[in-house]
């Protein structure tokens, strides 16, 4: 029947009824298709008149049954009476049991249904949040910052446009000026002001070598990934102190923290030292001395204080005078 087909537009179904009353006391529309679901409207007059949403049974709603936030309206054409409006609805829909609305006021004839989808998320079988199938800003903000990440990536990558050499230790990297000054006020001003490095349009980085370069250059890019950074991380703590690149730094002194253990405390707290690290040198600190560690590398000690700077010593000697002051 040609009032059983629904209209949709955007979020919006629209079901048009041209008969209904005492002799038609049910109808079933035909499906249409609201985001990756297949929907029905059916409308019964018993007492009341009761309208129901539900998803086609199918595969797709059997494996990822719709969570849907919506809004009903139903009007009479030709009358002057008020339309009704439900409040805002929101539920896993799986059968037409899953929601009814009964509407108190008792339509006959010709009227319209109309269904304003406001979110549709797909159920989570295994728990946890359903997941809007609709970008919201976060979404496109997220798929935005992926597109952008692969471009610069191909950019590293393949040497598209590149305007800058890079000189290593043992061979020489491309890059972009824009990329570099943009990530590091160093970088900017070596190419804002009449240094060599702007005239040249090459950079000598010789204390890194090429594949430790290439880490700092993927993080850069946001191409990096986490066993890279890993494995060079003290070489970019380096270069990110040389260049004033911030977020490296942050970056990793939070990782150095993560795996101190008697074999690197040492190391690492002359790391800190030199780089101004302060929650890398107090994690080292309470290391050694809050937790007794100190005893494990006793060995190690005598050449770490020929060779620590002066100042640490000191430092260390009033945190051991602290932790071990009488009580």
């Amino acid at each position: 029947m040609a009032d059983t087909k629904v209209e949709t537009i955007a979020r919006l179904a629209q079901w048009k009824i041209e008969n209904f009353g005492p002799t038609v006391p049910y109808k079933r529309s035909e499906p249409f298709k609201i985001g990756i679901w297949n929907w029905h409207l059916s409308v019964e007059k018993n007492r009341s008149i009761c309208i129901r949403l539900f998803p086609e049974p199918s595969r797709v709603s059997k494996e990822q049954p719709p969570i849907a936030q919506f809004v009903l309206r139903v009007t009479t054409s030709g009358s002057n009476r008020r339309p009704y409006i439900s409040p805002i609805h929101e539920r896993v829909l799986r059968t037409s049991d899953d929601f009814s609305c009964i509407v108190d006021i008792n339509f006959q004839g010709r009227f319209v249904i109309d269904v304003e989808f406001l979110d549709l998320k797909v159920y989570p079988v295994n728990g946890g949040e359903g997941s809007s199938i609709w970008p919201i800003d976060g979404t496109m903000q997220s798929l935005a910052t992926q597109t952008t990440l692969k471009c610069l990536s191909r950019m590293l990558d393949e040497g598209i446009h590149a305007d800058v050499t890079i000189n290593t230790s043992d061979g020489t990297l491309k890059a972009h000026k824009a990329i570099l000054s943009s990530s590091s006020p160093v970088f900017q001003s070596m190419f804002q002001h009449n240094l060599k490095e702007k005239e040249s349009s090459t950079i000598n980085i010789e204390d890194m070598t090429t594949e430790s370069c290439m880490a700092l250059l993927s993080y850069l890019y946001g191409a990096i990934n986490q066993k890279d950074f890993w494995r060079h991380r003290l070489a970019l703590l380096g270069a990110a102190n040389k260049y004033d690149i911030v977020d490296l730094k942050d970056a990793c002194e939070e990782s150095l923290l993560e795996d101190i253990n008697s074999g690197n405390v040492l190391e690492r707290l002359q790391e800190a030292w030199l780089y101004q690290l302060d929650k890398l040198k107090k994690g080292c600190l309470m290391y050694l001395l809050d937790f007794g560690k100190i005893y494990d590398v006793r060995e190690e000690m005598n050449d770490f204080f020929r060779q620590a700077d002066r100042e640490l010593v000191v430092e260390m000697f009033q945190e051991l005078l602290a932790v071990w002051k009488p009580t």
